[in-house]
């Protein structure tokens, strides 16, 4: 289940992307900046997603039900996948306005106090920005992650902004503001299909990453080093939760007790490994060659 402490910092990005809103929107509206507007829009964005983060986030919190055995984790993907969409979509409006503007050049005004208003929105977001990637991190939140990475975007996209906009200020090239828009297009297209990827991803019941599984097949090797054999070892990422499911070859005379014993010290060594894991484990004898027939996905029997 996931943590409800985490929708706190959704709230966090929310309030960040309403104070960042109305900052830029100031700074384009003072010095009429094709290129500060698209800071603007993204900045929306941000909005949209941090609602978004903080719906999917208040159900990957809901306990475990009779219809969601597993937990409601994977509603995280849902709230990325919705991130990403709207980045690509932002992306599209500033591309079309940076175009209208390349083809009609508009002087800048006020340049100074614009620069100064979007520059303090930018440190605003790169704060919340590192905050909610520590976050993210730590209770491998995606949804967490994701708004982090969209605002380290933002913060990129910002500081060129800014400095081109310097540029057409001091060398009067009307036509590098829009250039700049369209180059911010570019880039937050780019971010927004990564994020859809790995949303994607985890909707398809990825395995957990390989620094996760060579953890996983170091616990498991004290184990075979003590007799005990493993197969259909088998993973999967849903939101924060990791499951990991696996088939225990024990001595076929070993006692019902014993094997349990055995398998419950795997799993705690397991979850140690893997934080938030949950284990499954299937005992089987290790002397018995039906126990190597069932290794495989989809078996009929």
């Amino acid at each position: 289940m996931q943590n409800p402490a985490l929708k706190r910092y959704a709230w966090l990005s929310i309030a960040t992307a309403v104070a960042t809103i109305l900052l830029k929107g100031v700074a384009w509206r003072t010095t009429d900046s094709v290129g500060l507007l698209s800071d603007a829009i993204e900045s929306f964005v941000n909005l949209a997603g941090a609602l978004m983060a903080l719906w999917m986030l208040t159900v990957a919190a809901t306990p475990p039900d009779d219809e969601h055995a597993y937990g409601h984790g994977k509603a995280e993907y849902f709230s990325s996948a919705f991130e990403g969409f709207l980045i690509v979509l932002a992306a599209f409006s500033i591309g079309y306005a940076a175009i209208e503007r390349l083809m009609n050049p508009q002087p800048l005004a006020a340049v100074g106090v614009g620069l100064v208003i979007s520059a303090l929105a930018s440190i605003i977001n790169l704060t919340t920005a590192r905050i909610l990637r520590e976050v993210g991190r730590e209770h491998r939140s995606i949804t967490l992650e994701a708004d982090a990475l969209h605002l380290m975007t933002d913060v990129w996209t910002s500081a060129g902004v800014i400095v081109a906009v310097a540029l057409v200020w001091f060398s009067g090239w009307l036509w590098l503001d829009p250039v700049i828009a369209l180059a911010v297009a570019a880039n937050i297209i780019w971010t927004g299909w990564q994020l859809m990827q790995r949303s994607a991803a985890g909707l398809m019941d990825t395995a957990l990453s390989e620094e996760q599984r060579q953890q996983i097949e170091a616990v498991l090797d004290t184990y075979r080093a003590q007799g005990l054999e493993f197969h259909a070892v088998r993973t999967r990422q849903a939101g924060s939760r990791a499951f990991v499911s696996l088939h225990v070859l024990v001595p076929g005379d070993w006692s019902v007790q014993q094997g349990h014993d055995w398998s419950e010290r795997i799993e705690h060594d397991l979850r140690s490994a893997v934080p938030q894991a949950h284990t499954t484990t299937h005992l089987e004898p290790i002397e018995d060659p039906v126990s190597m027939v069932d290794q495989e996905l989809g078996r009929s029997r």
